[in-house]
């Protein structure tokens, strides 16, 4: 298990559109190792006790009201105080204009300053996500993830057993890919994982016999996707007539990924049958069961019902 202990300031800029107000500044080699962020509001004020300047610090329009109640002289040196800090970058929210107090103190101590469109809240709440994906725990698996419905399904058995081939007839039948092959799963909290494709291979999948395909340029960019929670893992095997195969779905099993436990089926492979048709009922009837519908159980139901004699159409 790896995950990464730093994200530079420019990945930030990249990934939010932000505009760098000191371009002069590398970004570069300016990182964040905090997935979380900071509204220095007691710090304007001059209270920095327990300030986190480890953070991304945002200035939204209560910030910025604030500091023009003050005098020129003032805002300067409350400027000076906190770029003190080994602060990774500054953000204005809602394409607010820093004062050029601001842009001096943060040039003058080598503090990116950026600017955003989006509210105040809302550039928080996506921040703090990316973050804590991009330095999430990760792991890589030898799978498949597709997106089927919604889904995140990822598709696991041994190689050759068909997971490509699969992948293949969902794309076919208009489900999107997210990885072949090698799986990048990140865990973001107790109940989610999210599963990514590996920069070298995004977009490709290796069918043998016929070798490398690009996805993206056979199927376009609808058949693809960068990422996507795991809902459920199926897993793919060589059936064996010695093998008992759960034929009501009563019970749910179960696969731990990073400590999280994925709901999981293994679907026996026999020359004839249509997997990728199998994948999708699966991932509609996961949903089904999200939404409070289970099949097997009220089929069970109403066999009970019919044993004792209570069964009504």
């Amino acid at each position: 298990m790896t995950h990464a202990d730093k994200v530079s300031v420019s990945e930030l800029i990249k990934k939010e559109n932000l505009r760098n107000l000191t371009p002069e500044i590398d970004t570069d080699h300016k990182y964040m190792t905090i997935p979380d962020v900071n509204r220095p509001a007691l710090q304007l004020t001059g209270f920095f006790d327990q300030f986190d300047s480890e953070r991304v610090q945002i200035i939204g329009n209560v910030e910025t009201a604030y500091l023009m109640t003050m005098d020129r002289p003032h805002r300067r040196a409350r400027y000076a105080e906190i770029t003190k800090y080994p602060i990774p970058c500054i953000i204005y929210a809602r394409d607010i204009e820093p004062d050029s107090c601001m842009v001096t103190a943060c040039k003058e101590a080598g503090i990116p300053l950026l600017s955003s469109h989006r509210p105040t809240t809302e550039l928080e709440g996506e921040i703090i996500r990316w973050l804590k994906e991009k330095m999430a725990p990760m792991v890589t698996v030898h799978g498949v993830l597709v997106d089927v419905y919604g889904e995140g399904v990822l598709i696991m058995g041994d190689s050759g057993i068909g997971k490509s081939e699969a992948a293949l007839e969902l794309i076919k039948r208009g489900h999107r890919l997210v990885s072949d092959d090698v799986v990048e799963l990140r865990k973001i909290s107790d109940d989610i994982l999210v599963g990514s494709a590996p920069d070298i291979t995004r977009n490709f999948i290796e069918l043998r016999g016929i070798g490398i395909i690009d996805i993206r340029q056979m199927f376009g960019v609808e058949c693809i996707k960068d990422s996507q929670n795991i809902d459920m893992v199926i897993k793919l095997a060589e059936w064996s007539k010695d093998k008992e195969y759960d034929r009501l779905g009563l019970k749910d099993n179960y696969t731990e990924l990073l400590g999280n436990k994925i709901i999981s089926y293994e679907i026996p492979i026999r020359p004839g049958r249509n997997v990728a048709v199998i994948v999708e009922c699966a991932a509609v009837n996961n949903r089904a069961k999200k939404m409070g519908y289970n099949a097997a159980q009220v089929l069970y139901d109403r066999v009970t019902a019919n044993m004792n004699g209570k069964f009504d159409n």
